[in-house]
């Protein structure tokens, strides 16, 4: 649908396309340039209106008009309106989409073209340092729900002409602006590419949680592949990082989170305190995360299997003192542990702050001495399950640590019923999700691992000097030809 060089016309089709006489928000205001007639379309709190009383404080000025009525609208627009962002548009659904982004629309009588005056400013909260994601030292900045500003962000770390942010929409209703962001040369053409053209593709209303909702829509997984496809982070940093070795970075608007593509499981072992300590504690600690998923993994589920089914080695090695406790006994005690375990953890994140640690050591000790009194469960079953605990909460990524808790209460369960047998096909079950684990772009989800790139590897184990830790050329990561129709 396009303008008319009617401007009632215009006006009258603007009310039929808009809820403007009951949706509070939406600003309509006539005026008079010269002798022409115009009218001024917003919205109400996203224009700058200091900034629109400069520019119509400009055009209604006698001494700026040569004659009382506008006869060329670019000629008028390029001599009269200085701001920086004005474009002409005459098509009504890009004028809806702008104006309901935050520009403001100025239509015009004769002309079927209107002026977009892009002096929108969104409610943004304060550039803080993600919760999620803390370090001990570093930046303290971190992504926001404001596009522009992660993109400024970026844009502040990489000063490069090759940065490249792609704009595209997404939802049918939301039109929500989605960028891609990439360093040209170093990213992957065919990878930018698929990227674009799934976003283009996709069927949906709205993107209700923003990049979450975004990173269901472009990976289907399985219901029984737990672990995350994507990696999500809220700090420039590392977003900077990740685009230097050649990734590609989903910005979506209204959302603090970036995606990064391809990922791998290696990127979510991955943390910036690493890179902000000397090499060699830095190599310990990143050793110690990594000896942590086998430690989170498997150390509730061989307690069980060896307490329950060999009573003489967990005699032997005193793993548990209770006498009369036998298998469905033990098997109990760890699945009333492994819940109230989570329910502490559930409850301390959703707790004010102040008062998530005291809740969490005060309510630990209180119910765990009433559990092991009620017999509910034994001090060895608490303390390797706070073992546990502590494993999994060195892991950075709680989507990766969600998946591999969800891992261990199955293979509890299997180990429970089925004993040594139950335990070998519980773990052999889990490697083959995690070898399932589809990712974007038909790229390995177990790359340096498969396809195997020893040199590639030992930069991830360990952490180099920074010399030694970026590749001359961005990493092989594997990619297989046949699987990028699957994620599109």
């Amino acid at each position: 649908m396009m303008l008319t060089r009617s401007l009632e016309e215009n006006i009258a089709a603007a009310r039929t396309l808009l809820p403007i006489d009951t949706s509070f928000d939406i600003i309509t205001r006539d005026l008079l340039l010269g002798e022409t007639r115009a009218c001024l379309l917003g919205i109400n709190g996203m224009c700058k209106t200091e900034v629109l009383q400069r520019i119509f404080s400009d055009l209604q000025n006698p001494e700026y008009m040569n004659d009382n009525v506008v006869k060329h609208l670019k000629q008028y627009m390029e001599a009269r309106i200085g701001y920086a962002q004005v474009q002409l548009e005459g098509d009504w659904d890009k004028l809806l989409r702008q104006l309901l982004s935050g520009p403001a629309v100025l239509l015009v009588d004769g002309f079927d073209q209107a002026l977009i005056l892009d002096v929108r400013s969104y409610p943004a909260r304060g550039i803080s340092e993600p919760d999620a994601e803390p370090v001990l030292r570093g930046a303290r900045d971190g992504f926001v729900e404001t596009m522009l500003f992660n993109a400024n962000l970026i844009r502040r770390r990489i000063r490069s002409p090759r940065l490249t942010f792609r704009l595209c929409s997404v939802g049918r209703d939301s039109k929500t602006d989605v960028a891609l962001a990439y360093v040209d040369d170093l990213a992957d053409p065919e990878l930018v590419q698929q990227a674009a053209d799934s976003l283009s593709r996709l069927q949906v209303s709205s993107l209700t949680m923003g990049a979450k909702s975004l990173e269901e829509l472009l990976v289907k997984k399985r219901w029984y592949n737990p672990l995350p496809s994507m990696h999500l982070t809220e700090r420039p940093d590392v977003a900077c990082s990740y685009l230097m070795e050649g990734h590609v970075l989903i910005i979506v608007d209204n959302s603090p989170t970036v995606l990064i593509l391809p990922s791998t499981v290696f990127q979510f072992t991955q943390s910036p305190d690493d890179y902000y300590s000397s090499p060699l504690v830095g190599s310990y600690f990143r050793l110690a995360r990594f000896a942590c998923i086998p430690a989170s993994l498997v150390l509730m589920p061989l307690f069980l299997l060896i307490t329950s089914r060999y009573p003489d080695i967990s005699a032997r090695y005193h793993l548990l003192d209770s006498a009369d406790a036998g298998p469905v006994t033990v098997f109990f005690y760890v699945l009333a542990v492994e819940f109230i375990l989570d329910l502490f953890k559930y409850s301390a994140s959703h707790s004010a702050s102040r008062f998530s640690g005291s809740l969490s050591i005060v309510g630990g000790l209180i119910i765990g001495d009433i559990a092991v009194e009620l017999n509910w469960a034994s001090v060895e079953v608490l303390f390797y399950a706070a073992v546990t605990l502590l494993a999994t909460l060195s892991l950075t990524s709680t989507e990766f640590a969600d998946g591999l808790r969800l891992y261990r209460l199955f293979l509890i369960l299997v180990t429970g019923l089925g004993g040594l047998w139950g335990f070998v096909l519980g773990l052999a079950l889990v490697a083959l999700s995690v070898a399932t684990t589809p990712t974007y772009g038909g790229y390995s989800y177990l790359w340096p691992l498969y396809p195997f790139n020893w040199q590639a590897l030992k930069t991830l184990l360990l952490r180099y000097p920074t010399f030694r830790a970026q590749p001359s050329r961005v990493w092989n990561r594997g990619r297989h030809p046949q699987s990028p129709e699957k994620n599109s």
